[in-house]
């Protein structure tokens, strides 16, 4: 069972400058904790620039879970998306893996960001996993993006 959220922004800059400051940005900066939600506090195993689809990098999280991030497409500067799995800790009982995705739109006063996350549950978690992304998720979604926007 696949439970989903989404938010958007706008970035005063060309999408160019918006894509490589997401695709670059440190998560340890932008993903803070948030309610029940852990902060990453390292990323380890970094396998490229985070600009190409197979590189990878794996999460460390502040409840001492971890959790591995794939780049599955990049199309420059408009989407990247990429795959989580091999989730440790809390939320290796209710997610199998999760896909986050990126759009970058040009418009008149800059850059329309869409970001959209879904979480695949594990077997007969889907309604803990519903409740989550329905209580916390989407909510610290746009915290977190509230954050980039402002640093672009």
């Amino acid at each position: 069972m696949a439970s989903s959220a989404r938010t958007e922004g706008y970035a005063p800059a060309p999408a160019k400058r918006a894509f490589e400051f997401v695709t670059g940005a440190d998560p340890v900066r932008y993903y803070p904790k948030f309610g029940p939600l852990p902060a990453v506090v390292r990323v380890e195993e970094v396998t490229g620039a985070w600009d190409a689809p197979g590189q990878s990098r794996k999460l460390i999280l502040s409840d001492g879970g971890t959790v591995v991030e794939r780049l599955t497409e990049v199309d420059a500067p408009r989407s990247f998306r990429y795959r989580l799995t091999d989730f440790t800790g809390s939320f290796s009982a209710l997610v199998a893996y999760a896909e986050a995705d990126w759009d970058f739109v040009l418009v008149p006063e800059g850059t329309r960001i869409r970001w959209r996350y879904t979480f695949h549950a594990q077997p007969k978690r889907g309604w803990i996993v519903r409740l989550i992304v329905r209580l916390f998720w989407a909510r610290y979604m746009r915290r977190v993006l509230a954050g980039l926007l402002a640093d672009i």
